[in-house]
Formats: C-alpha cells, structure tokens, sequence
C-alpha cells in the first residue's frame, strides 16, 4: 500500500508501484514512473519524463528532471532515469537530457548528497558517491564507485574512471582514468586510489599491477609508447589493464599529466 500525505499533489498520469510514500508538500508531475519502496520526502519536486527505481530515498526539497539548462533543447521529450537503491540528499538538482528520447542516468546505489547538481545528458554508473555541493556540466560520465569530493566541479564532456576520486574543491577540466584520485584548482594528480581498490576487493598482485602503470605514464620521463613496451604481454591481458589503457586511447579532451610532488 502507498502511502501519500494530504498536502501532496500527484498528476493522474503519475505511476507509483506498491510501497512508495509522499511526504508533504511534495509535488509528482505527469510521466513519472516510481518503482516499489521508494521514498519521496517532503517539498520533493519531480517533474515530467522523470524514472525512479525501486528503494530510492529522494529528501527534502531535491528537484528531479528539470529542463536541461542547454541552449540547444527545444522541448524534445527526453528523460531523467535513476536505478534502484539511489539516495538524492537535500536540494539536490538532476536535469533531464538534451535530445529525443536521451536520458541522464544515475546508476545503481548511487549516493548524491546535498546540494550537488546533475546537468544534462550525464552517466553515472553504479555506486557513485558525490560529495555536497559537487557540480556536474552537461555529457559528463563517472565510472562505477568513483567518488567526487565535495564542492568540486567537472567540465562538461570529461570522463571519470571507475574507482577514481576526485578530491573536494576540484576543478577537472581533463579525463581522470580509472583507479587513481588527484585534487587542487589546478587539477593534480596524486597518484593510485590505494584505499578505494582494497575496499573494492582487489588483490594486492592487481593493485601492485595498477601502481606500475600509473608510474609508466605519469613519472616516467620517456614518451608513452615506449614506457608501455615494458609491459608485458600477459600484463595486457589483465581486465584493469586494459580498461585502463582503453580510458586513456579513447579520451577527447585528455588526460592530465601533470602529478603532485609528493
């Protein structure tokens, strides 16, 4: 059974599967789906084209699919989608996507906290973490249980690796690949996310694999192809290695190289 407060306002084209509560105040615009168990909480706003899982937490005052802050949108029908198990802390704002039938998406267990902003036509994978008041412009993609520190911002279009971290009052501006962090305005990067791998269940043979690669490219003083020659041919074939060096060949703004004297 649903369970909606009195003071709520819910469109009749609104759809809420078994279980879902409405705090007060809370207003659920047209075209929106909610999936079982998920709470909205009081003076949530979530506007049209807006896709919820189930087990979601969505607080006080967030605003879910609002227009697209692009020049370029011009009313097409576009979505906002969240997986399941997805918490949006207060004043939280996560825009619907530019272009027919595009969506933002936010993946599963992702945890956005208060104040940070989703602009259009973002991915985030699974497990994601944003700190409070983290800034996301518009096309911006965050691998799987990476984790964004708080009020820092990413340029529109960068790529952030899987199990990267970006550390608070950042501004990227360039690709972060997967498995290290960095942080500053300018952006730094300080080398591998020793704690978020072992957290994650890598075995050290895997993590010792990743630190001589981030070594190779960013503190070797050779050119790049011939640093990576010195891999070895089954060191390739490892999935971390291959993601990693697929980040980087398949990166359009690129990569920063420049590292923090430690």
């Amino acid at each position: 059974m649903n369970k909606i407060h009195p003071t709520a306002v819910l469109s009749a084209g609104a759809r809420l599967h078994e279980g879902v509560s409405v705090g007060p105040y809370a207003v659920i615009e047209e075209d929106v789906i909610i999936g079982a168990e998920t709470r909205i909480l009081s003076h949530a706003v979530i506007k049209p084209h807006v896709r919820i899982g189930k087990n979601c937490m969505i607080a006080e005052h967030v605003v879910l699919g609002g227009l697209p802050q692009d020049t370029r949108f011009a009313g097409e029908r576009s979505f906002l989608v969240l997986a399941d198990n997805v918490t949006i802390r207060e004043f939280a704002t996560l825009h619907r996507a530019t272009g027919e039938g595009e969506a933002t998406k936010v993946g599963k267990g992702s945890y956005i906290m208060a104040y940070a902003h989703v602009s259009h036509n973002c991915k985030l994978g699974g497990q994601v973490t944003l700190a409070n008041g983290v800034q996301l412009a518009g096309h911006v993609e965050v691998g799987e249980q990476a984790f964004l520190g708080g009020s820092s911002g990413v340029h529109q279009f960068v790529r952030i690796g899987r199990l990267a971290m970006l550390g608070a009052h950042s501004y990227l501006t360039q690709d972060l690949p997967p498995f290290l962090l960095g942080s500053g305005h300018p952006f730094h990067v300080a080398g591998v996310n020793r704690v978020g791998l072992e957290r994650a269940g890598f075995p050290l043979e895997r993590r010792t694999l990743i630190t001589k690669l981030y070594r190779m490219i960013y503190q070797d003083p050779r050119p790049r192809d011939k640093a990576l020659a010195e891999l070895l041919p089954k060191e390739r074939l490892i999935p971390e290695v291959a993601e990693f060096l697929n980040f980087i060949d398949s990166s359009r703004r690129g990569i920063r190289l420049k590292t923090r004297v430690r």
